[in-house]
């Protein structure tokens, strides 16, 4: 499922922290992928579906992750030589999830959603996270499918999902995390999706995709959103 062999930058252009650390192996780990959608439980009884009895065991997983020194980042690789990266900022006082996307060419990239108690987002609709998922591309941490719609959920939030979206996900987790009932999961973490909740997702004028949540780069009446050039260059990047 991982694909080890292929670089991860040193550093991502206009983001500070790290080191930065390639760690596939992490992917293959059940407890990780536990913690990493933990954002998305939003209610007591989503989280007991979720972890299951391996609550203690991802708490202590992911503690153990974040006392690490450096940052682990995954990469998916999007067309035309753009890219997500999902970072793992292990502060201590301020440890979280970053999700960027950036292209050689651009001068930064645009942190896009926040995973943590001063969550942003959301980032992607859920035709944006999928075709992420499914491109096939090389070139990042994985090229599984289902690993990478994993990876990039907690950046999700859309009101308008298809009636397969649940299969879909089913499907992802249960390949990879081996929960006891991954239907039921699958709609509790689609009921909630990231941190910030759900959004409606519209397209202006001139092609940008936005939506209307109060904590996202990607609406533009949030005074701290993205410019609406750069809302343009970030929905081209992650197109259907």
């Amino acid at each position: 499922m991982t694909n080890s062999a292929d670089p991860i930058p040193a550093r991502i252009a206009g983001y500070d922290g790290g080191p930065l650390t390639h760690r596939p192996e992490l992917l293959d780990e059940r407890l990780f992928w536990l913690g990493h959608l933990s954002s998305c439980a939003h209610d007591e009884e989503a989280e007991e579906l979720l972890f299951g009895p391996d609550l203690d065991a991802a708490g202590d997983f992911h503690r153990t992750l974040h006392e690490r020194a450096d940052w682990p980042v995954f990469t998916v690789p999007l067309t035309v030589g753009h890219r997500v990266h999902v970072v793992y900022r292990t502060f201590e006082d301020d440890p979280g999830i970053d999700f960027l996307v950036h292209h050689p060419d651009w001068e930064r990239a645009e942190l896009l959603a926040v995973d943590d108690g001063h969550f942003m987002g959301p980032a992607l609709s859920w035709p944006e996270l999928t075709a992420a998922a499914d491109n096939g591309l090389p070139g990042g941490s994985t090229t599984d499918p289902s690993a990478r719609l994993l990876l990039l959920l907690p950046a999700l939030g859309d009101d308008d999902l298809p009636d397969d979206a649940v299969e879909r996900l089913r499907s992802a987790l249960q390949a990879l995390v081996g929960v006891e009932d991954p239907e039921a999961v699958a709609a509790a973490l689609l009921d909630g999706q990231g941190a910030p909740g759900t959004a409606t997702w519209t397209t202006t004028g001139d092609g940008a995709r936005i939506n209307h949540g109060s904590y996202s780069y990607r609406n533009p009446a949030n005074g701290f959103a993205l410019p609406p050039a750069r809302l343009a260059q970030v929905s081209a990047a992650l197109a259907p």
